[in-house]
């Protein structure tokens, strides 16, 4: 089990002790394979941007090894067009299937290697890792990019066959919004300077912020509610309208968030999320407050379930997925001052995109 020594660093009074926390890191370990993968658990599927998300809460633990091992993975597997596709399998016989469930290749999964990515540069130093890492990144994002539409929204994908979906999705482009900042911020530090880029970001954002008919009508969601917070296009006291007037829609109190609005259903990830986005916001105490509510979620064994019907009072789905434990550890490490977690989702640290000025 990991050592509560190396995760006090997520004791947050009321969400986590350090032996928690420790029994929660050992609980995304647990899932890991050998080849570094992380399914959402043993025998289930492994998507490219959760495999991130609990990547990086393993770097926030301190476990950088491990999150190495993950990035690893994604090099490894990196198709010839700088994408991987939306899900593979994981087998409980003790031997990987990389053959994939689902083959197309959505672009805010594949970009979100460039947040795990500078998120453990910033979280170990090591200079190596990202010159190895750099030609992944860099692959990624031309692949995200040439799905960009003349609006600045990005297509959600490309089919099997290669042909492009140009509907966007909003909480999608929010968060290839971050990683762009943050493959920016990688191409800085390595002295590669990537102008097309900070246009692609201005543009993107400049969409998100400004053009919401660019994108499809997902507002039942809570992601498409919080996700332009989070990604860093919407601040100030435009997150704060944009929060406030649809709390009462997707927060249930003592519960957690809604991942639908018209659905009793509240859900761990979601939850984290948007404790996040209010971080990012300086609204520490509500996302505290978000985080010791969604602890009716934690399971015996530390890790959390996906979400809980509260008229049936009945976990559903019944699994305990390493991205929902990521979720909340991240939002634990940016609540601490982790470092490497406040830049990445804090943004201020993070280059701009150039925004256009028209249009």
């Amino acid at each position: 089990m990991t050592s509560p020594g190396r995760t006090e660093r997520l004791v947050l009074p009321g969400v986590l002790t350090a032996g928690q926390a420790a029994q929660t890191v050992a609980g995304i370990l647990a899932v890991q394979r050998a080849d570094g993968a992380i399914p959402w658990f043993r025998g289930h599927h492994l998507d490219p941007w959760d495999h991130v998300e609990a990547a990086m809460a393993l770097d926030a633990a301190g476990e950088h090894d491990r999150a190495a091992a993950a990035y690893r993975w994604l090099a490894d597997h990196q198709n010839a067009d700088g994408s991987w596709y939306a899900a593979y399998p994981d087998r409980t016989d003790g031997v990987a299937a990389d053959d994939p469930t689902d083959r197309g290749r959505e672009t805010n999964f594949v970009a979100y290697v460039a947040v795990g990515v500078w998120h453990h540069y910033l979280s170990t130093g090591d200079d190596a890792f990202l010159d190895r890492m750099w030609p992944t990144v860099y692959a990624a994002v031309e692949f995200v990019l040439a799905l960009q539409q003349p609006g600045g929204q990005i297509g959600w994908k490309r089919e099997d066959d290669g042909t492009p979906v140009a509907d966007a999705l909003l909480t999608g482009s929010a968060s290839i919004h971050q990683a762009l900042r943050c493959a920016l911020a990688v191409a800085e530090q390595r002295g590669d300077a990537q102008p097309d880029w900070e246009l692609a970001a201005g543009w993107l954002g400049h969409a998100i912020r400004r053009h919401p008919e660019r994108f499809l009508d997902k507002n039942r969601f809570s992601m498409d509610w919080y996700y332009p917070v989070l990604g860093g296009a919407v601040t100030g006291p435009q997150a704060k309208e944009r929060i406030e007037a649809e709390w009462d829609r997707f927060v249930v109190p003592g519960l957690g968030v809604r991942c639908v609005s018209d659905r009793p259903w509240v859900t761990g990830g979601e939850s984290s999320e948007l404790a996040l986005a209010l971080w990012a916001m300086g609204e520490s105490d509500r996302a505290v407050q978000i985080l010791r509510w969604i602890q009716h979620l934690r399971s015996g064994n530390g890790m959390y379930w996906t979400g809980y019907v509260f008229e049936d009072d009945a976990v559903w789905p019944e699994e305990l997925t390493s991205w929902t434990a990521g979720s909340l550890l991240l939002a634990v490490a940016a609540l601490g001052g982790d470092e490497a977690t406040t830049a990445v989702f804090g943004g201020e640290r993070l280059p701009s995109g150039l925004e256009p000025d028209c249009c």
